[in-house]
């Protein structure tokens, strides 16, 4: 008697719920960060000195902290939801940065060829080289802690990851009969380039973003724990944790909640990462 082997399942059966919950918590953090205002109990920097460090649930004066009070009696759920426009806003903003230009450049190099390819590439090597932690934390000792200048820092040491990526997804694209047909009946490099070859790669460079953007939440978290960030009285979940360390033993929830949606986040962003990756794999279509 032959046994019958079971029908191998397809990759993609069972993703359903592992790509759709990861991408709605990623989605309420997005609306919570946009509708702030309103969604805050109170405001991030209002103190109650007189409710400083009370447990989650208590009622202080006019204040009901949910999450409980920080140091100075802020509300930490409010901070929290206004924390996390800082990291969605650095997040965003740096990786639409970076990818622009490394993406740029590394179709450049691929499809120039020649000293323009040995100059780009080279430099991204010299980047890739060096810890790009260690890089962010002294340009940004440099030209000073804000806002601004965590996002073009942030930018500047994460392009070299798209270059890489660009680089050799054009160099197969550029050899493609539909690619030197272009170029043959007159169009110009810049045609080329973002009419064929970056329809064609966009996929492979999309998935880079999307993991580069749970990694830039945890640059600026860590950047904003080192004072490097955005100043206060300003909420981050960086600082929340820098000023919470403090007071663990006694206060655990100023340190734990912020890190915790922290965590929260970054699981669901990579998941959400992983997701946009077998969706775009050919070998599970």
């Amino acid at each position: 008697m032959s046994a019958v082997a079971s029908p191998r399942p397809h990759p993609r059966q069972g993703l359903g719920l592992r790509r759709w919950w990861p991408l709605a918590i990623v989605g309420l953090v997005v609306l919570a960060a946009i509708f702030a205002p309103w969604l805050a109990p109170y405001d991030p920097n209002t103190q109650n000195l007189i409710g400083r460090l009370k447990p989650p649930g208590t009622v202080s004066r006019a204040f009901h902290y949910w999450l409980g009070s920080d140091e100075l009696g802020r509300d930490v759920l409010s901070r929290i939801i206004y924390g996390s426009r800082v990291s969605l806003v650095v997040a965003f903003a740096s990786v639409i940065i970076s990818g622009t230009v490394g993406t740029t450049l590394g179709m450049i190099a691929a499809y120039r060829r020649g000293w323009t390819e040995t100059v780009v590439m080279r430099v991204v090597d010299v980047f890739l080289s060096i810890p790009a932690v260690l890089l962010a934390i002294i340009t940004v000792a440099v030209l000073g802690p804000s806002l601004v200048n965590v996002i073009l820092v942030l930018a500047l040491t994460r392009w070299p990851r798209y270059a890489r990526i660009a680089y050799s997804q054009t160099l197969s694209v550029a050899t493609m009969p539909y690619v030197r047909l272009a170029a043959l009946m007159g169009a110009g490099a810049t045609r080329v380039l973002f009419r064929h070859v970056l329809p064609n790669i966009i996929g492979a460079v999309s998935v880079v973003a999307t993991l580069e953007f749970g990694l830039m939440v945890l640059f600026e978290a860590g950047l904003s724990f080192l004072g490097l960030g955005v100043q206060p009285p300003t909420a981050s979940w960086g600082s929340m944790l820098s000023t919470g360390r403090n007071y663990v033993a006694t206060a655990w929830w100023v340190a734990t909640l912020p890190g915790l949606w922290l965590f929260v986040l970054v699981l669901a962003v990579n998941l959400t990462g992983d997701a946009v990756r077998d969706r775009l794999d050919p070998r599970f279509r």
